[in-house]
């Protein structure tokens, strides 16, 4: 593009606590503004985790790129383009990635989006003796691939402390990480609470045989604008 081209970015954190505090960042920009060719540099000059481009509201069509490349499903991204619709009045029942048709459900301030369990990336699985090793964990550690670290805080109530590493998508450390808490729902056969990164908090529901919902809390964050 020649001339430089004002965007606007909405920001929302997906995944907060029942407090509001910690949530991922996500962008979301409406599509028609950022033409295909374009969409993954402005997604590395943005900085997050994933930046969702809207392609048409009303449908639920939707493209999610990292800082390195296009995702055909993501949790975090969904969940909260979902909640963010909503808030502005569009009230979809089903989003439109390139993996497939994603379900959207709600149950009070949580947010739900139903996925095959097998969609998102691969990850490198390592089961911790305790959550204070998972906490105390260097990210220098996990510099290639994609490693998910976890450990019970309360096997008989399904609550999991976990943090995820992503060098591979541009990542260093992913404060929430929907469709990796999906794939483990269905390693584990059962609903979850993820307590993942700094604090957020993510629900699950099994449903077998194949897809698990992964829902939360979303909050509105600061909006800004960048040109292209």
């Amino acid at each position: 593009m020649t001339d430089l081209t004002p965007v606007h970015v909405e920001v929302v954190r997906v995944f907060t606590d029942p407090d509001g505090r910690f949530g991922n960042p996500l962008g979301i920009v409406d599509g028609a503004l950022v033409p295909p060719a374009d969409r993954q540099r402005v997604a590395a000059e943005l900085g997050y985790s994933e930046t969702v481009y809207v392609d048409d509201a009303a449908t639920g069509t939707i493209r999610i790129f990292t800082a390195t490349r296009e995702m055909s499903f993501a949790g975090h991204p969904t969940v909260g383009v979902a909640w963010w619709l909503h808030s502005q009045g569009v009230d979809v029942d089903t989003l439109r990635v390139p993996a497939g048709d994603i379900t959207v459900t709600r149950d009070g301030d949580l947010v739900f989006v139903r996925a095959d369990s097998s969609w998102g990336s691969p990850w490198d699985w390592r089961r911790l003796d305790s959550p204070e090793a998972v906490e105390a964990a260097d990210p220098a550690a996990y510099s290639a691939g994609h490693t998910f670290i976890w450990s019970w805080i309360d096997e008989s109530a399904g609550i999991i402390r976990a943090r995820a590493f992503a060098p591979a998508m541009g990542v260093p450390e992913d404060e929430a990480t929907g469709s990796a808490v999906t794939q483990l729902t269905a390693q584990l056969s059962r609903d979850l609470l993820v307590i993942q990164g700094a604090g957020s908090h993510l629900h699950t529901t099994w449903q077998p045989p194949t897809h698990a919902a992964v829902g939360g809390r979303v909050l509105p964050a600061d909006s800004r604008n960048i040109t292209i």
